[in-house]
């Protein structure tokens, strides 16, 4: 087990090494100059060469791709991971402000998605061609075709414009207000977790439909075990592999969801902040932001992979 942890960890490195370097000269093909941003925001008519000259020296844009991309690497493990040319802050600050708001947002809804969907998918096997089974698999079925942005859109118009009930947008902490966080964060957790739940379910609902037609299945029935032990110890466990799978997968799209869904509901989260250095040709912030989120996503991946033989011990790695 030791063995396939270091090796998926050696994997894992160059996955990250390959994103890196794949971020940081895609971003440099594009056409523009991201020092032009920083001109703009400020007094153009006092630039001078000497000025533009001591700018570019400033966000390190008179050195070669080469030298910049090591330049970026080094200062990633001294925890430093740039200036940003379009806030003139650093990279670092802006990421600690924003990734606890994403945070909340997408472990929050990750939560809510992974336990409700696999309940919904498990009670629809357990009563399959009911009536709970047409509801959750008629509803996981509108949930995987509605587009979250478009669902967004039409709950900010319903709930907040027409009837009052929700803020349209913004963040607030928890912390700070407990009770106006809750109803800021009521539309875009619903959204990400109605569609994480729906791949959640019906991929529940086909591993348990499986696993309820194995032979010690109908042994454990024969033997007149309960109702709930049979549920919870034999089909739930035996039927999470798969469940485990799709909820690492959904992970990662309930982080390229929060892109979207920040921008819809205003949220000054790590997504808004991506989508607003992209526009702007802020080098920094994009690798940056690229960076978390695959290191996010290679992590799902290790944590799903290991999570395999803890459930089932039949998986052994050598």
């Amino acid at each position: 087990m030791t063995t396939y942890i270091i090796r998926r960890i050696i994997q894992l490195v160059i996955v990250l090494i390959l994103v890196t370097l794949l971020v940081f000269f895609v971003m440099r093909l594009l056409p523009g100059d991201p020092l032009t941003i920083y001109i703009i925001q400020h007094d153009i008519d006092q630039l001078s060469p000497e000025l533009e000259a001591n700018l570019r020296h400033k966000f390190g844009l008179d050195k070669s791709p080469a030298m910049q991309y090591i330049d970026w690497v080094s200062g990633i493990f001294r925890g430093d991971l740039g200036h940003s040319v379009e806030y003139n802050e650093s990279v670092t600050a802006l990421m600690a402000e924003r990734i606890p708001v994403t945070l909340h947002l997408g472990l929050l809804s990750f939560a809510i998605s992974s336990v409700l969907g696999t309940l919904a998918g498990l009670l629809a096997a357990i009563r399959r061609n009911g009536v709970l089974d047409t509801v959750v698999t008629s509803l996981s079925n509108i949930g995987i075709c509605t587009p979250h942005f478009w669902l967004g859109i039409l709950m900010i118009y319903v709930f907040s414009l027409k009837l009052g009930w929700l803020p349209t947008q913004g963040y607030t902490s928890p912390f700070d207000d407990f009770w106006l966080s809750t109803r800021q964060l009521v539309m875009p957790v619903f959204i990400l977790s109605a569609w994480s739940m729906a791949f959640v379910s019906r991929q529940a609902r086909s591993s348990m439909l499986e696993v309820t037609r194995q032979d010690y299945i109908r042994t454990a029935w024969s033997k007149g075990l309960r109702e709930r032990v049979v549920i919870m110890r034999h089909i739930l466990k035996n039927g999470l592999i798969p469940v485990i799978t799709v909820m690492g997968i959904q992970f990662s799209r309930i982080i390229g969801g929060m892109v979207v869904l920040e921008v819809v509901f205003n949220i000054p989260g790590v997504g808004r902040l991506m989508v607003s250095s992209v526009f702007g040709q802020d080098y920094q912030l994009v690798q940056a932001g690229v960076l978390i989120v695959a290191v996010a996503v290679v992590l799902t991946n290790l944590l799903v992979d290991i999570s395999y033989g803890w459930i089932d011990p039949k998986i052994r790695y050598n």
